[in-house]
């Protein structure tokens, strides 16, 4: 009976996991970036970036999400940052353009997922880790996080 309940409630944390119900967006007003945020998730502060921005976790900590901006003063393109910043080796998903990057892959049974676009000398990016075991129901939420980043 104990292991019974002990695994219904795991399989509700785990559906409710990524069930993002409150949505706003955060602004980061001097490198013009914006995208939509589920609050209903990312309830924590975690600290600051590198370069501007906000880190959130979610109350348990399993997963995290960063917002940031940093300067390219340098003008480099999506191909060379990405570079210069040595991605880990073994990147399940990758795609450069001219004007943005996202890389993805798992590591210590997290996915981490980095999308970053380009825009008047500044790189705008978004960083999700959260358990590779509940990809399915953190895919709409890395999906609507992702689509939304924008630079004004």
């Amino acid at each position: 009976m104990r292991t019974t309940f002990a695994a219904i409630v795991t399989l509700l944390a785990t559906l409710s996991a990524a069930r993002a119900e409150s949505w706003t967006a955060y602004r980061i007003p001097e490198a013009g970036t914006s995208v939509d945020i589920p609050m209903s998730l990312f309830t924590e502060l975690a600290g600051k970036p590198d370069g501007l921005g906000q880190r959130f976790q979610t109350a348990d900590g399993r997963a995290d999400l960063t917002v940031q901006a940093v300067s390219n003063s340098e003008g480099l393109s999506p191909s060379a940052f990405l570079a210069r910043k040595g991605p880990p080796a073994g990147i399940i998903y990758k795609r450069v353009t001219p004007k943005f990057f996202v890389v993805s892959s798992i590591k210590r049974d997290k996915i981490w997922y980095n999308r970053c676009n380009f825009s008047r000398g500044y790189v705008h990016c978004v960083l999700i880790n959260y358990p590779a075991a509940e990809k399915r129901q953190w895919d709409g939420v890395v999906t609507r996080v992702s689509h939304s980043l924008s630079a004004n």
